[in-house]
């Protein structure tokens, strides 16, 4: 349930039950915009990034904010539900190294540009040119890009629900795309605010553009731009994988997909006011709309409905959360014991080394409690249990 913090010049509504200092900083940073409207919504799986908290909702008045969105423009979740209702272990083993050969992983693009068909608005390369000038500059390399993993927390999964069918899931981005148009607008929105005597001070890392200049403008163009690809590129490697399990556990039944993003900024009314709201790390849920909570690797993953509490601004969590970051969790958890939770789980994993430590278990929250925290956000429809996850 929220808890609610009043100390700053507009309230803080807080969904985590336990936020370390820094992230509660940034969230008292975002509250204490000349641009923030209303309150913060600070969700369940809330934890530090670069400016805002990741797992954090920011609704601004005439403004959007570069690191509100973050780098991973668009980055999302993709699930279909099969019509299998069992798997073979020795299927889901040959369906991993058809996904190797077929998705590239971690820093690997495709050897060949992918056609101009699959990318978003094909047909107006002529707008891309004279109205994104970042994608323009980055569409050749992203071409090669559409339809790969990526690395970190990005994965590919298969798994047994609580319906009593195989569910695929897909987790990735907008690539390199995002990460360049993200920073492109961040320095320039910083670059803007040297001659702003009320600029926000600039280690708070978090420069605005107002949304209705040329500059803010471009950047929503490039964001929304951004998102498509990432839906895309999900769509790619979702495509991939139902292939390749058509053809080793010949399923021939796949459901509608459910796309949802978690990093964005759109334009919304809450409590009668026309905002830019901010999701960065926050999935939508509007009164009925499905959502897809992922745990992390070897935890349960979540179809969840949204409640369209107007309180988190109609949003609820994108994930577990971390509570060690990448690093902290390479140095201080037992590779080991991180294995046996896996195995011991009966999950198909990707956790070979202690770089992969990044990505083990214990980096994360209890999926379970920070479901139950946000009972007032969302209701379950299906539990996923994992089978088999496969990591850049």
């Amino acid at each position: 349930m929220v808890r609610i913090v009043t100390t700053e010049k507009i309230p803080l509504l807080l969904w985590a039950d336990a936020l370390d200092d820094e992230a509660l900083a940034q969230a008292r940073n975002l509250a204490n915009l000349p641009c923030a409207f209303h309150h913060v919504a600070v969700m369940a799986d809330a934890h530090v990034g670069y400016g805002m908290p990741i797992g954090g909702v920011l609704a601004a008045v005439d403004a959007v904010v570069p690191n509100g969105v973050g780098v991973d423009i668009g980055c999302g979740m993709r699930a279909v539900r099969t019509g299998l209702t069992e798997i073979e272990p020795a299927a889901l083993k040959k369906i991993l190294a058809g996904l190797r050969k077929a998705v590239p992983l971690g820093f690997k693009h495709h050897d060949k540009p992918r056609p101009l068909r699959v990318l978003p608005d094909p047909s107006s390369m002529d707008r891309i040119d004279q109205e994104l000038p970042v994608v323009a500059e980055e569409f050749a390399s992203a071409r090669r890009q559409l339809g790969t993993l990526g690395g970190g927390n990005h994965f590919i999964e298969l798994q047994r629900g609580s319906d009593n069918r195989i569910w695929l899931m897909v987790h990735s981005g907008s690539r390199n795309l995002g990460y360049k148009v993200a920073g492109h607008y961040n320095a320039l929105a910083m670059q803007l605010a040297r001659n702003q005597k009320d600029a926000v001070p600039k280690e708070q890392q978090l420069a605005m553009l107002p949304a209705a200049s040329e500059e803010g403008r471009r950047y929503l163009r490039e964001m929304n731009y951004c998102v498509a690809f990432a839906r895309a590129n999900r769509g790619e490697m979702m495509a991939a994988f139902q292939e390749i399990v058509a053809e080793v556990a010949g399923c021939d039944q796949f459901g509608e997909p459910l796309d949802v993003a978690h990093n964005y900024a759109a334009r919304e009314t809450h409590f009668g006011q026309e905002v830019w709201v901010h999701r960065k790390g926050a999935t939508r849920a509007l009164l009925g709309e499905y959502g897809i909570i992922p745990g992390s690797q070897g935890s349960c993953s979540y179809i969840v409905r949204g409640l369209g509490n107007p309180q988190s601004f109609m949003s609820c969590s994108h994930g577990a959360g971390r509570v060690l970051g990448r690093k902290e969790a390479q140095r201080t958890l037992n590779l080991r014991e991180e294995i046996d939770k896996l195995n011991a789980r009966h999950v198909l994993h990707s956790l070979r080394n202690r770089s992969d430590l990044e990505e083990a278990p214990g980096a994360y929250k209890d999926i379970g409690k920070v479901i139950d925290n946000q009972r007032d956000l969302i209701e379950v429809v299906v539990e996923l249990q994992p089978l088999a996850v496969l990591k850049g």
